[in-house]
């Protein structure tokens, strides 16, 4: 994909134009659904500032159980969905967004090489900002037991036993472990960490159930161990909760949530003056990061009429304008847009492209993968279950999606 290819240029974004932002103007209705962060609101609030026709959102956690719905009818309820690395493969899988070549040739002359989203030579989504999952710590905690920022998760491990042995507090590691996406994430996170690969080469065949495989589930459960034992619940709205309340002291987390991550009416200043950002750890003595590089981006469905369609792409392209930044909104992401200066907040997801992380898979069977760890990890999790059977089950819930999709024989 050409913005991870790119994603390191980022960080010599040019100044931003001095042209005079331009009006949005658009004659059919816009329909937006995307997930529910500060970026993404701003991006659904620069959309709803065009005139001429009516542009409407939901901006919701649930986004991935509703945008395949709500892009099937004919027409599509809604006309554009913000989506990341994963959930365009899904939407590719069922075939409700439309190529977008035509109308970046007629409206896109803004656009960087680097945002177009390109699949089998076509462009199919515009990338507005990078994201990825890395350490965001307590700094004074960590000076209470005399430990550096960890570099690695067994590091971690070490920091929250101290924490713990010391009274600090009981439940010092945070985590999205979420049963469903978030926890099949946490997987894939650590999987690429222990240089595990998800597929025989060239391949839709599974290789998960292996000694990487293994190892990734007996670290996660490690870690689960310093969290609270809801913590199969906890998505990252719930883990940021926890770290806001004082209660966890590592955690790895999205870059686009630690850059507004204690800025929540009443968070106290012992929290917010501790708080910290660093890269993402490494795990099992493997020097690649144990998480995954993203982006996010929007897309134009293609049960719409054309009208609908070429005002959506108008109005999502002035959401994302060089002009949206500004001291409130350049903190929220690491964007992909003219203008863009890092901030402190972008620290993290610098250091994940600096230290050649991993993007996240895009062949279009991933998205099965991913669907059946959420599904089958969590009773290994609660100790129901062996890591081996966990990777067992795992391996078979996806060769039957898999052979449904055609994908496997």
């Amino acid at each position: 994909m050409g913005i991870m290819k790119n994603l390191m240029a980022a960080t010599a974004f040019t100044a931003i134009s001095a042209s005079a932002a331009m009006a949005c103007e658009i004659s059919a209705r816009v329909n937006i659904v995307g997930n529910e962060f500060p970026a993404i609101q701003t991006v659904g609030s620069g959309a709803q500032a065009c005139s001429g026709a009516e542009v409407k959102t939901n901006l919701t956690a649930d986004h991935k159980d509703i945008h395949v719905a709500g892009m099937q009818g004919n027409p599509a309820e809604y006309t554009s969905a913000i989506v990341a690395n994963s959930t365009l493969t899904i939407l590719m899988n069922e075939d409700v967004v439309r190529p977008l070549d035509d109308l970046v040739a007629k409206h896109g002359q803004n656009l960087k090489k680097n945002q177009l989203i390109t699949v089998g030579g076509k462009v199919m989504a515009v990338a507005f900002m990078a994201n990825a999952q890395h350490l965001v710590y307590r700094a004074d905690v960590l000076e209470q037991i005399g430990m550096d920022a960890p570099t690695s998760y067994e590091e971690l491990l070490e920091a929250a036993e101290k924490i713990r042995a010391a009274g600090i507090m009981q439940n010092p590691v945070g985590g999205a472990y979420k049963a469903g996406w978030n926890l099949a994430q946490e997987f894939n996170n650590m999987y690429i960490g222990y240089g595990g690969k998800f597929f025989k080469d060239g391949s839709a065949e599974v290789t998960v159930n292996n000694e990487q495989g293994v190892a990734t589930l007996n670290m996660m459960k490690e870690l689960a161990g310093y969290m609270n034992p809801d913590f199969l619940t906890h998505d990252s709205n719930a883990t940021n909760a926890e770290f806001r309340a004082g209660n966890v002291a590592l955690m790895n987390m999205w870059g686009s949530r630690a850059a507004t991550l204690v800025e929540a009416e009443g968070v106290s200043d012992e929290v917010k003056n501790g708080f910290a950002i660093a890269g993402p750890m490494t795990a099992g003595g493997g020097t690649t990061p144990a998480t995954t590089l993203w982006w996010d981006g929007w897309t134009v469905a293609k049960n719409i009429s054309d009208e609908e369609a070429e005002a959506t792409f108008i109005a999502m392209t002035h959401a994302i304008r060089p002009e949206m930044l500004n001291e409130e909104t350049s903190p929220q992401a690491v964007w992909l847009i003219d203008g863009y200066e890092p901030t402190e907040a972008a620290i993290g997801v610098f250091a994940a492209a600096q230290a050649g992380s991993t993007p996240y898979p895009m062949v279009p069977y991933q998205s099965l993968l991913h669907t059946a760890l959420g599904a089958e990890l969590s009773d290994f999790m609660q100790g129901k279950e062996s890591a081996e059977q966990a990777l067992a089950d795992v391996e078979a819930a996806y060769n039957v999606a898999a052979k449904e999709k055609g994908f496997l024989q």
